[in-house]
């Protein structure tokens, strides 16, 4: 029988392609603004996008988004104040490969919290992609410093993530929009709050068209549309095989420091490449030839 990837693992492969090219793009657009205040800029043009979904707040969709969306949305703005001072502090290509641990992270967490332990199929996936992803690294810097470690930190927070995501979600009656609304407004506060705390505050913002063309490729694909696909795609799959498929962003990272950048691929990155796509891509296709839960939600 002849299997097709079901739209939740399209969308993700997707996010992973923005994902991966989001780390050299962001290094552009906090050369010219704060970290926290371009969050702030970056989640507040979220949260305005999306405001139409929360109009409603007496229905059970958008309440529930709201109860759900606020731990969660907490959790993400750790997430990015570790990715990005960790982006400001170590390279695009550690940084891709680190965020990639969360690979193996997340079905441990997933035992731990949820009680559930991921089949060995995904296992060794998720082994075989790691070591793409080391393949994929080789010619990263030996030196580990606090960005790197910031980075970490934030796979872990990945990690914890996708799980709660599950966890919250499940059974609920909930709209995904608004639950990214809800997530990036809360971002938007936390960043506020903290730009406010800080002694010299916040600048005027830039006038220059490259740091607007990041912000915007970042709020539009990055963060719209990669928020979104995934809260979509959890609440159907399972987070060991969302952090899975979410894994090959590395690859489109290579791929774009190669077409873009202009920079060499070497033998152990293609091989490393084809081996964290193989992997994915095998994951997919079990869950395409599986039976999947008819599940009626919202978008």
């Amino acid at each position: 029988m002849r299997h097709r990837l079901p739209l939740p693992e399209l969308m993700l492969f997707a996010v992973a392609l923005v994902w991966g090219c989001s780390y050299g793009v962001a290094k552009v657009a906090i050369n010219f603004y704060p970290v926290l205040g371009f969050l702030a800029l970056r989640f507040g043009l979220t949260f305005a996008l999306l405001l139409p979904s929360l109009r409603d707040f007496r229905n059970t969709e958008v309440a529930n988004a709201l109860r759900i969306g606020l731990p969660l949305g907490a959790i993400l703005l750790a997430i990015f104040l570790c990715e990005t001072y960790g982006i400001a502090q170590t390279s695009a290509a550690n940084a891709a490969f680190l965020i990639s641990l969360c690979i193996v992270l997340t079905p441990l967490v997933e035992w731990l919290r949820l009680k559930q332990r991921p089949d060995s199929f995904t296992l060794g996936a998720a082994l075989v992609a790691m070591l793409g992803a080391a393949l994929l690294s080789g010619n990263l810097s030996a030196a580990f410093n606090v960005g790197d470690g910031l980075i970490l930190a934030a796979a872990v927070l990945r990690a914890v993530m996708m799980v709660e995501t599950k966890r919250r979600c499940a059974g609920q009656q909930l709209s995904t929009l608004a639950l990214t609304a809800v997530q990036a407004g809360v971002l938007l506060l936390g960043c506020l709050l903290l730009a406010l705390l800080t002694p010299s505050g916040l600048p005027a913002l830039p006038t220059s068209p490259m740091f607007w063309a990041a912000t915007l490729f970042l709020v539009l694909f990055c963060t719209l549309f990669a928020f979104f696909a995934q809260n979509y795609a959890i609440r159907r799959s399972t987070p060991s095989r969302v952090a899975l498929l979410l894994g090959t962003e590395p690859v489109f990272g290579a791929l774009f420091a190669a077409l873009i950048l202009g920079e060499a691929l070497s033998a152990n990155v293609i091989l490393g490449g084809a081996l964290i796509v193989l992997a994915s891509l095998a994951a997919s296709l079990q869950v395409a030839g599986s039976p999947r839960e008819s599940i009626r939600e919202a978008v």
